[in-house]
């Protein structure tokens, strides 16, 4: 594979979570957290924030609550964080931290806080995973919104214009290389923090879509002993394993019937905009918000754009910017 220990990296960084500097007019709500504690006894760390009559639980407490508990006005936001992720327990055994325990996670979450029917946010692969939830609980879903979703199944090639493959480009190789050394020295092992804070100083260019912006990605998670590579690579060795193995048919994924909302920038590298496409063409009852020019951490470089169409979303009305798909290469036949 092609520079493979940038690849490896980037999957390393697949869901890193920053805060923009986007405005969050949900700092003057309170904010409560605490932890549920999922079949296996694991901790998920959560914090809640709103007291709106509708509710929304999202997956990703790290990446996104500074910047979307804004969308608390009217309405009560759950976020938390998945198992061995930011500020939840951290699970040694590998057969424990796969999608499908994700999906287990998010109805203990529901079920814990007695929320009847939910809409969903899904970020990255996430977008995938409350997909499935959907699928083993509809009864429960009101609706979702996906951002940037990995395709519905691993390795799926999308024609060249729907794939970003630019990422030599916008990572300093010599960097690149400094950081394949230290893993060589075994640095990421020996001092895990500085290691990750300077693999994030690396990495993070391949999450925005115009350099300009990478300083509005923060300063990553290095404080989160979970988010340390050192940790993180071998919690994205079993779950990504158990993304990759799946192969959920077309057919069953078009029984989602709940409208869904997916978000996709035309230049994210680490879920193809191709993926995003292929979801809204499947789903029965999807449109696609396309945001050109940004990449996968979508609302950091677009936050004016994103963060008001969910909101559209989220009260019931189709945001003007988001169109229904029918066929998945927008230039066929055309």
């Amino acid at each position: 594979m092609k520079n493979s220990f940038a690849l490896c990296l980037t999957f390393a960084f697949l869901c890193a979570g920053c805060t923009s500097d986007s405005p969050a007019g949900g700092d003057s709500a309170s904010v409560e957290e605490g932890f549920v504690t999922a079949q296996d006894g694991v901790r998920l760390f959560y914090r809640k924030v709103g007291t709106g009559a509708s509710t929304v639980i999202v997956p990703g407490d790290l990446f996104l609550f500074d910047d979307f508990k804004q969308l608390a006005d009217g309405r009560t936001l759950i976020f938390y964080d998945m198992r061995n992720r930011g500020r939840s327990d951290s699970v040694a055994e590998g057969d424990r931290l796969t999608i499908h325990h994700d999906v287990t996670d998010l109805e203990a979450v529901r079920a814990h806080f007695s929320v009847e029917k939910t809409s969903l946010v899904g970020y990255s692969y996430l977008g995938l995973m409350v997909a499935m939830y959907a699928l083993e609980h509809p009864e429960r879903v009101e609706c979702i919104v996906q951002m940037g979703p990995v395709p519905r199944k691993f390795g799926t090639e999308y024609p060249e214009h729907l794939t970003n493959n630019d990422l030599d480009s916008v990572l300093d190789q010599e960097e690149v290389q400094r950081l394949r050394q230290l893993r060589a020295d075994g640095f990421h092992e020996s001092n895990p923090k500085e290691y990750c804070e300077q693999e994030w100083s690396v990495m993070r260019f391949h999450l925005v879509g115009d350099p300009a912006n990478v300083d509005k990605l923060g300063a990553g998670w290095c404080e989160m002993p979970n988010e340390w590579p050192v940790n993180l690579d071998r919690h994205f060795q079993h779950n990504f394993v158990s993304v990759q193995q799946l192969d959920i048919p077309k057919e069953t994924i078009a029984g989602i019937s709940v409208p869904v909302l997916t978000i996709h920038g035309t230049k994210d590298r680490n879920a193809p905009y191709g993926g995003g496409r292929e979801w809204a063409v499947t789903l029965p009852n999807a449109r696609l918000l396309t945001v050109e020019g940004v990449a996968h951490q979508s609302w950091v470089e677009a936050p004016g754009i994103i963060l008001p169409a969910i909101d559209e979303f989220l009260r019931g009305a189709w945001p003007a910017a988001a169109e229904k798909v029918t066929v998945l290469d927008n230039q066929a036949g055309q």
